[in-house]
């Protein structure tokens, strides 16, 4: 069960004034909601104080301009040890990037996103799973109420996308010892049954 202490409320805050203008790419929901999202399921499974702010950060390192929030800023604000966590399951790319440039460098994130993965702590393994855990729902929900337009949103096909997904839970059962594997074992075999 998650507890609001005054770390992870300040957590709260500062996702949600990152996140502030940004929209998801199915349904068109405010942003934030992935972070929250991602933070009560890491719940379920750790009461870290340090991985559940990481959950609700996980984001910010790789989508918000260093201009408006640096590496500095976020271990001034919130510790070494959480922005290791983040650190741990961010893409490494620029925030400016355009749609083009996100869609053409795809592959080639994810393989290093994987890469990296590999070398994570337990901390951001629990952020990283708990990420594709809702990612995962969110793509399952979008798709049974808009059907197929919802994969001309995303950088990569639904099969590419279903790869990574796959490779990432591999890296899971062999390096995360946390419940939450089972987890992200359960809906990806949904979105494969769904998908494929």
């Amino acid at each position: 069960m998650l507890t609001l202490t005054p770390k992870i409320q300040k957590g709260i805050i500062k996702a949600t004034q990152l996140h502030w203008d940004e929209k998801r790419k199915v349904g068109h929901l405010p942003y934030i909601i992935h972070p929250y999202s991602v933070a009560f399921i890491v719940s379920r499974y750790t009461d870290d104080e340090d991985t559940i702010v990481g959950a609700l950060l996980h984001d910010v390192l790789e989508d918000v301009n260093k201009d408006i929030y640096s590496d500095k800023e976020m271990i001034k604000d919130f510790g070494n040890h959480v922005y290791e966590i983040v650190k741990g399951v961010s893409e490494i790319k620029d925030a400016s990037m355009t749609k083009a440039e996100k869609k053409r460098t795809w592959l080639s994130r994810k393989r290093k996103y994987l890469k990296r993965l590999k070398n994570s702590s337990q901390g951001s393994l629990i952020v990283s799973a708990a990420d594709k855990i809702h990612n995962l729902q969110s793509i399952i929900n979008a798709y049974s109420k808009q059907g197929e337009i919802i994969f001309s949103k995303f950088n990569s096909s639904i099969d590419k996308s279903l790869w990574f997904y796959g490779e990432v839970l591999k890296i899971m059962k062999q390096k995360l010892k946390n419940n939450i594997v089972n987890e992200l074992e359960t809906i990806y075999s949904q979105a494969l049954r769904i998908f494929k």
